[in-house]
């Protein structure tokens, strides 16, 4: 399609399409702190819960990067 592969269509998929979706959920996270009057300390926890996922997706790519020396 358009001179691209399959590859590189996913490649830019699972690179830019996830991340535009991982900030718009911290943005979810935000307003839901925001709408439900959380405070600073609730705030920090929601981050902290909801936001441990994404975390975790960043850090599977860090350690493939590293594991794979690039």
């Amino acid at each position: 399609m358009f001179g691209y592969t399959e590859e590189q269509i996913a490649s830019f998929g699972l690179t830019f399409g996830v991340s535009a979706f991982m900030l718009y959920m911290a943005f979810i996270i935000w307003r839901l702190a925001r709408d439900s009057k959380a405070g600073r300390l609730g705030t920090f926890v929601l981050f902290l819960a909801l936001g441990f996922g994404l975390l975790g997706f960043v850090a599977k790519g860090i350690i493939k990067l590293v594991l794979a020396g690039t």
